[in-house]
């Protein structure tokens, strides 16, 4: 006989199961009921079915090892085995419907099911956060590896400078060395990839035609890619300018044309073009990743394999490459996305499996004309009489530019350090009109040094040097004033050059950085 208010046996088993239903069957998370000895599928929800891509009939007709990768079914029978079916609970990797992976983190729980010892189990896809955090780990690689490369630059760059300064051309084995020097600069390029990617190399970014460039690139690319790929360079009739790195615009050019290789072992065609575009709000509707605005255009297309819509997806991402172990470094689609971007420009990708890969990029547009610029050897124009303090502290780069310096008419103070170059500058009666100082110094660098004899010295103009590539050591107000600023490894010519440029410069721009 019931008691008032209590209800039914068979209600009450009813609301429980209504109650279960609604926890399991409509949950968010995918959830599914196991058979604890066999690791049948007993239930699954309707979270599990749509994320799984399986139907409701094909997982109660598998076992938990059905969407297992093979490589892990035997840790999984492992764990089951020596923890009696209690194991299921932690991270472990799945198979999706579509042959995907996924990771995932399973809460598992033991239950009664229909009379059988089951097992209950919640499950949260965690494979976004692991990738997030596989890049959080690989950007702090990325940031030891800079830091390495840059000192490795500084050192290397010094070098080259000693080289490219040491015989003049007269010299019957200047020749020899100039081959030395092209291999040398060949073995610089290398850690531009890594610096570039990880944004620790100085842009020097200038007004360049890109026709100009690419056709200086030709003989290389042709090279490049060997004899079973035909080139063909397509430039635009009178195209603009753009402003950026002829260097890094050059890597990327060598990037794309490394992948369009690479897509056609067995030979095709490689077609490069430029031209002038003007994009407005109804074009870029359809071009999700650029403004309106004028650009020149550089497509960059092959007939090869093309790729399918899951590699377009991660074509960007760091370290991601479709190449066997050991043949790429999934770094140079990361890396022209980062100097297309760090250009101000943008650039689309259209790809099918099949029908080859075109990639537009598109460079802010300069309507302006380009200042072409040659290596010229020491003139006259290039002389002077001024009084120059030189503070570096490599005693052979410090030599060098003293000598070509002095070669070239200048009086030149020379110092090896801060400390001494204070020294120097008090105690010299005369003008001092310029200040050619290294950035990075021990105890004290270059920025500091010019801002300390600024006040003593308002006229003098300041001229900063470095052998880094690393943007940190040289940032500031100094890169903001191009002028001011030379990158090692540089010809005597170039010194010279930019020495009379910022002595006769009447612009703050050639001032020390705070002073």
């Amino acid at each position: 006989m019931l008691r008032t208010g209590e209800m039914p046996a068979k209600d009450l088993l009813k609301q429980r199961d209504i109650k279960f239903r609604l926890l399991f069957e409509d949950n968010p998370l995918p959830m599914w009921v196991l058979d604890r000895d066999t690791l049948g599928f007993l239930e699954v929800n309707h979270a599990a079915l749509a994320h799984y891509g399986y139907t409701h009939e094909e997982f109660l007709s598998m076992t938990l090892a059905d969407i297992r990768p093979n490589e892990d079914v035997a840790r999984l029978k492992d764990s089951v085995a020596r923890a009696k079916g209690l194991a299921l609970s932690g991270q472990w990797r799945h198979c999706l419907k579509d042959g995907r992976l996924i990771d995932v983190e399973v809460a598992s729980h033991t239950i009664s099911y229909g009379g059988r010892k089951a097992v209950l189990s919640v499950l949260q896809d965690i494979t976004q956060r692991k990738q997030l955090e596989e890049q959080l780990r690989q950007s702090a690689k990325m940031e030891a590896v800079g830091m390495l490369a840059g000192g490795i630059a500084h050192d290397f760059n010094n070098l080259l400078t000693i080289l490219l300064n040491a015989l003049p051309e007269a010299d019957p084995n200047h020749s020899a060395v100039e081959q030395i020097m092209k291999a040398g600069e060949r073995a610089a390029t290398l850690t531009r990839q890594l610096l570039s990617y990880s944004r620790r190399e100085v842009l020097q970014p200038k007004l360049l035609n890109l026709n100009q460039l690419l056709t200086g690139m030709e003989a290389m690319l042709r090279r490049l890619i060997g004899e079973d790929i035909e080139f063909r360079f397509v430039p635009g009739r009178d195209i603009g300018q753009v402003h950026a790195d002829p260097g890094q615009i050059e890597q990327v050019v060598m990037n794309l044309a490394v992948n369009a290789r690479d897509a056609m072992p067995r030979g095709g065609t490689l077609t490069i073009e430029t031209s002038d575009v003007e994009l407005d709000q109804q074009d870029t509707s359809t071009h999700t990743t650029v403004k309106p605005g004028k650009y020149v255009s550089l497509v960059v297309s092959d007939n090869g394999s093309g790729m399918n819509a899951e590699t377009r997806a991660h074509l960007f991402e760091p370290f991601f490459t479709t190449k066997a172990q050991g043949q790429g470094t999934g770094l140079g689609m990361t890396t022209v996305f980062s100097i297309v971007k760090q250009s101000g420009g943008a650039m689309e990708v259209y790809s099918e499996p099949g029908k080859g890969t075109s990639v537009k990029v598109y460079v802010p547009r300069i309507d302006q004309a380009a200042v072409t610029e040659t290596e010229a050897p020491l003139a006259k124009a290039m002389r002077g009489s001024e009084t120059i303090l030189l503070v570096e502290d490599e005693d052979q780069v410090r030599n060098l530019v003293r000598d070509t310096l002095r070669r070239a008419g200048y009086k030149v103070l020379d110092a090896a350090h801060a400390t001494e170059a204070r020294r120097i500058e008090g105690a010299y009666n005369g003008p001092i009109h310029l200040l050619i100082t290294d950035v990075v110094m021990p105890k004290e660098g270059g920025r500091d040094l010019a801002a300390a004899l600024a006040p003593h010295r308002p006229a003098m103009k300041v001229l900063f040097m470095s052998g880094y590539t690393d943007q940190a050591a040289v940032d500031g107000e100094l890169l903001n004033h191009r002028p001011s600023f030379i990158q090692k490894p540089f010809t005597p010519s170039a010194l010279t050059s930019k020495v009379r440029e910022i002595l006769e410069s009447d612009g703050e721009s050639s001032k020390g950085a705070g002073g």
